[in-house]
């Protein structure tokens, strides 16, 4: 079995040729200077929570939206934009993918937690093959019977893996908003440590939107052990006088990127913005223009709050391009895009409706069904990428530094990512139609099942070019044709003739489980689950100690 603390050692580094790469990769610039990146990352923003992409998938022009994201439609009009591009179900995963180019479970990286008991933190000796950042243990209050137990999950990037930061060494990179790789403040983890300067930055799944300055200047309280070194969950930056929070990353993003007009040196700029995380809380003049329009409940988009938020996201993007605009380096400057999962679903306040909605994809934030890791990726380059193009490609989280790395001559590590940058050259050409793509969580939380309304059990899944196998380790397999359901509508797992083929995918699934995840990273099984008393309609079948001995 792959262990994360081997990786370190036997990564193998390939030279690229820098300009054959280049040549390769962008038809030819390899003679001009280096491009910058700005990479924007929203957080929990729904495949349908963009107008542009709504409207698509619906069929209808963008003003019957509720949702308005003038900014990012002009990008999906102007570049790229990428209808089967995947993250993982939760944040921290997909953050962790992004910057080692590594399948996020096969390093730990399993769930996002809020401040948890750690092997560090709590000052005990870290068993061999895990990591020191390990959570102790991470539950939901669940009433329902449980047959497996939660697995662990890594809270900070492992030591001895290359960073995307670190492999693009032709550009000086700069950090800015959501971190949450860093062990939850530990020494030694903030994005400093991995390769960036620091703009501003917070070591945790969500902030408040207004006042929060002073929470992300603390150390984390009631540390479970005293700590060697002092523990620093963030710095806000300097003082921009906004009061709301995508409001003053943006100013600091606009701040940096006109501080490096006429660098000789390329910039990367990361950018993960809080939006539209919870706490949902938006500015009120939008709040209330929101709760006014008509097309309100269009596509199930129901929440005023949330619309707020989503604007001022757009609103950020806009500033963002005029600032290349204006200080003249758009056209020489890659736009990158994405969310880090699916939309929430959960039901909010007395209106039990859901916070945004991800129809027509089944299920979101937390699932493995296409609403939960099936997220909008839209790339742009004036004047160097082919624009108005909707790209069927099957991309993952993990290319974005195989990608990077080509394009700007530097090595590449031994990654699990594909590089598609052949299509900054050739934006029409669709890649990844037969690769084998893989996801893993191991909890029981309180999201609920799309099919049943019960609490998620532990999960994994695999696609294998056209074909989803979802496998609940309660003891179901969901088999889905995604090229002809990618709503996942009809599951053909017990399909006339589908048998061998919900067998093969099973088994590499199980095959790559075993051989990628450390045990500790897989739910474990629960002495005391109580079939009598379980509510869940699906009786328990332990299909994975059932294959290891060989059963039927």
């Amino acid at each position: 079995m792959a262990k994360v603390g081997d990786l370190g050692k036997n990564f193998l580094m390939k030279r690229i040729l820098w300009g054959m790469s280049l040549l390769f990769a962008t038809g030819g610039w390899a003679e001009e200077k280096l491009p910058n990146v700005v990479f924007v990352l929203a957080d929990d923003l729904g495949y349908m929570d963009i107008a542009a992409f709504a409207a698509r998938e619906w069929g209808v022009g963008r003003e019957v939206c509720f949702y308005e994201t003038p900014h990012l439609d002009t990008l999906v009009d102007e570049g790229v934009a990428f209808s089967n591009f995947y993250a993982c179900q939760l944040c921290s995963p997909t953050r962790a993918s992004i910057l080692t180019g590594k399948n996020a479970a096969a390093i730990g990286f399993t769930t996002a937690t809020p401040f948890r008991r750690t092997y560090y933190n709590s000052g005990k000796k870290v068993p061999e093959g895990h990591q020191p950042h390990d959570v102790l243990e991470h539950k939901d209050a669940i009433v329902e019977q449980q047959a497996w137990l939660n697995g662990q999950t890594n809270t900070a990037l492992p030591k001895g893996v290359p960073t995307l930061a670190e492999v693009l060494s032709s550009h000086d990179s700069a950090f800015l908003g959501k971190w949450h790789l860093g062990g939850h403040g530990a020494p030694e983890q903030s994005p400093q440590s991995a390769g960036f300067e620091e703009l501003a930055w917070f070591d945790a799944g969500g902030s408040p939107f207004f006042n929060w300055r002073d929470g992300w200047q603390r150390g984390p309280q009631n540390l479970f052990a005293a700590a060697e070194r002092a523990y620093k969950w963030g710095d806000p930056g300097p003082e921009t006088g906004e009061e709301y929070l995508t409001d003053d990353l943006t100013v600091q993003a606009v701040n940096y990127i006109e501080g490096r007009a006429n660098q000789e040196k390329p910039f990367f700029l990361y950018f993960c913005h809080f939006a539209v995380h919870g706490p949902w809380q938006g500015k009120d003049a939008d709040v209330a223009y929101f709760q006014k329009k008509s097309t309100i409940g269009f596509g199930g988009h129901t929440d005023p709050v949330y619309a707020a938020m989503v604007k001022s996201l757009d609103d950020s993007i806009g500033s963002l391009v005029t600032s290349l605009r204006e200080t003249g380096q758009l056209e020489n400057t890659l736009f990158l895009f994405a969310s880090d999962n699916g939309g929430v679903m959960y039901a909010r306040g007395e209106s039990n409706l859901p916070r945004t909605s991800n129809l027509p994809l089944k299920g979101g934030k937390a699932h493995l069904y296409e609403g939960g890791i099936r997220v909008p990726f839209i790339a742009w380059w004036p004047g160097k990428m082919e624009g108005g193009i909707w790209n069927e490609s099957t991309l993952h989280c993990s290319d974005f530094l195989p990608t990077l790395a080509e394009l700007m001559g530097q090595e590449t590590p031994e990654v699990d990512g594909v590089s598609f940058a052949k299509l900054v050259q050739e934006p029409t050409t669709v890649m990844g139609k037969v690769r084998t793509l893989y996801w893993h969580y191991p909890f029981n939380v309180i999201v609920k099942e799309p099919h049943n309304g019960i609490e998620v059990s532990p999960h994994s899944a695999i696609r294998e070019g056209r074909w989803k196998l979802i496998w609940d380790w309660h003891g179901l397999r969901r088999l889905y044709d995604i090229e002809s359901d990618p709503f996942e509508r009809q599951d053909l797992a017990k399909s006339e003739g589908q048998a061998e083929r919900v067998d093969q995918l099973f088994a590499q699934l199980q095959g790559w489980l075993r051989s990628q995840v450390s045990e500790h990273y897989l739910p474990s099984l629960n002495p005391a689950y109580d079939a009598e008393k379980a509510t869940r309609p699906e009786k328990f079948l332990n299909l994975w100690e059932a294959t290891e001995d060989g059963e039927e």
